[in-house]
């Protein structure tokens, strides 16, 4: 047995409550370390804090490929950890891994097959960035340009994204610039307001338009006019989840670009103390 810390989901702020430290708790509690087949014992490194999370804090995340946090369950979301024991044969003691359901807790007994391993050279070390460029955001926004935009160099389009300081705004314009318009003649534009996002998704110039990504619930059906509107302007919903077979080539050109000093990003890191940061 072994001594852990973990965060729990104390309360729910409400449905459009602001999320305060009380709605967490810090326990203390133990952790069964003998390991059966296929498992991996991993230390936390790193956690990811991520907008999405806000949803999984309600009883009702109004998406169906979400689930909400249980009450007084420890809450999860991606991390990355070393492997300290394993007896999974993917896995050996020292690795570096990463997950997309990592428990907020100290250490964790997991199923190997929830993991996957990295190679820290690929980021000079820098293990968070897994976790932001050449992580989640990265493949978001690598993807969405590849497999929605359908940017190409030497078209000589435009590709005007909303939201250009968050996490994948800021990275999808990196990535247009550095992939497909400059090189081609094409245009990047960014825009912050609601008024933008409006004149530009109708101006007939604009080829791509990755506005930011949003939760939002549409009740179904849709009515014919709404599903018309979203056939014309070609409004899909896009899922990184939904290109595993992509993201390891994804990975590589991220880390890549980063290593060159290309694509470039920045977050708030906090150190973790015996109350994990609080």
């Amino acid at each position: 047995m072994s001594r852990i810390l973990r965060i729990v989901l104390h309360s729910r702020p409400g449905k459009n409550g602001e999320p305060i430290p009380e709605n967490f708790r810090v326990e203390e509690g133990t952790l069964n370390t003998d390991l059966k087949p296929g498992e991996v014992l991993v230390r936390t490194l790193y956690l990811s804090v991520d907008p999405y999370m806000r949803c999984r804090m309600n009883e009702d995340t109004g998406t169906d490929y979400i689930s909400p946090w249980t009450l007084s369950e420890c809450v999860d979301g991606g991390g990355v950890g070393v492997v300290e024991s394993s007896r999974h044969d993917c896995f050996s003691e020292g690795d570096t891994v990463t997950s997309f359901s990592w428990r907020w807790q100290t250490h964790d007994v997991v199923d190997g097959n929830r993991l996957q391993k990295l190679d820290p050279q690929l980021v000079n070390g820098h293990l968070s960035y897994f976790l932001g460029t050449v992580g989640m955001p990265g493949l978001t926004s690598l993807l969405g340009v590849r497999e929605k935009g359908h940017v190409k160099a030497g078209a000589n389009q435009t590709m005007v994204v909303s939201g250009a300081a968050g996490a994948c705004g800021s990275l999808a314009g990196q990535i247009g610039r550095l992939e497909w318009l400059w090189q081609g003649g094409g245009h990047l534009w960014r825009c912050g307001h609601c008024a933008d996002e409006q004149r530009w998704a109708t101006w007939s110039s604009v080829d791509r338009f990755p506005s930011t990504i949003r939760t939002c619930r549409i009740p179904p059906p849709l009515g014919k006019e709404a599903q018309e509107a979203l056939l014309r302007n070609n409004i899909t919903r896009f899922m990184v989840l939904n290109y595993m077979e992509k993201h390891d080539a994804g990975v590589l050109q991220l880390s890549q670009w980063v290593k060159a000093g290309q694509n470039q990003s920045a977050g708030d890191h906090c150190e973790r103390n015996r109350e994990h940061g609080r």
